[in-house]
């Protein structure tokens, strides 16, 4: 049953919240719904191994379509393949809640890492895409009217590109503040569950349990030691060219570049005082002093008894 309709339209140069319109839900249907860079691909992984219990590197992008990607394949491309699918169907967004539909019979699962370092690695991510990647966004701008201008050349430098996405609220993408939100305000829900980067660093073992258990998946004990081994951001990085496919030769460096580093606090030294003020400044206007803590450290640092 739907519970509430798409509230707000997002267009960017990467994506279009109105290719959600298409999409028919299945009962136990799984949103993964994240900004980008906090453990979207981590915990596409994850589900992949609960729902399919093995260790084999399966390609994210044919078994866990992004609906609201407006480059690659044509909407009806992807409708079809998700239309097909047998198995237990776990698609992903980056999007705020306010952009998707909601249905009470769907799991949708939002991981969230703190802005300081979602925007490192985002810096990452699109100060590398390829010349051909680049071509392509220049014409989905182009031809938008809401955007109407090929994809900005960002900075390499990773303090101007902070300051870059902190004064324009995001910048090349949607406000990261305002997307947690929309998930953190929907954290009581049943069906909504939050994951931080974290405490997949910290524990992937105990969240991979979590996980299973929100999604009422069984998995046999022998079976655990593998399925977590192989979640570890170490063996993702090795399996790297069999789970991201045609998707790595968007990014100068490929599946490697994809999968960089996954640490955090890359930010310090880098960015300057006043924009790490901005930061902070953002997190109070938008957050409450429990979201802000949670962004900040997560779920298991944070011992919040409405998200254990």
């Amino acid at each position: 049953m739907l519970i509430k309709p798409a509230q707000r339209e997002y267009r960017t140069w990467i994506l279009d919240s109105r290719r959600w319109l298409g999409y028919r839900p299945r009962r136990d249907d799984i949103i993964i719904a994240t900004y980008p860079k906090c453990g979207t691909t981590w915990m596409q992984r994850i589900v992949s191994l609960l729902v399919f219990q093995t260790p084999e590197p399966k390609p994210v992008m044919q078994i866990s379509a992004w609906v609201d990607r407006r480059f690659g394949e044509p909407l009806e491309a992807v409708l079809a393949t998700i239309e097909a699918q047998e198995h237990r169907r776990f698609l992903k967004a980056h999007l705020p809640l306010d952009g998707l539909p909601f249905y009470d019979e769907v799991k949708y699962i939002h991981v969230v890492r703190d802005g300081r370092d979602a925007c490192m690695s985002l810096q990452n991510h699109v100060t590398n895409f390829t010349p051909e990647a680049l071509e392509r966004l220049d014409k989905v701008g182009i031809e938008d009217e809401t955007i109407g201008c090929p994809y900005p050349r960002l900075a390499a430098d990773p303090a101007a590109f902070f300051h870059q996405w902190i004064v324009r609220d995001g910048f090349p993408t949607m406000s990261f503040f305002h997307l947690v939100r929309t998930w953190w305000e929907a954290r009581e829900h049943q069906n909504v569950l939050l994951v931080h980067y974290n405490d997949l660093k910290s524990d992937i073992a105990g969240e991979m349990r979590r996980i299973a258990e929100f999604l009422g998946i069984s998995v046999e004990p022998r079976l655990w030691p593998d399925l977590v081994a192989a979640a570890q951001f170490e063996a993702m990085r090795r399996d790297a060219d069999a789970l991201m496919g045609k998707v790595a030769q968007s990014f100068e460096g490929g599946s490697q570049r994809f999968f960089f580093k996954g640490a955090n606090e890359r930010w310090r030294g880098l960015v300057n005082d006043d924009d790490l003020s901005l930061y902070e400044a953002r997190i109070k206007a938008m957050f409450s002093p429990a979201c802000a803590g949670w962004v900040a450290k997560g779920r298991l640092e944070t011992a919040d008894p409405r998200l254990m």
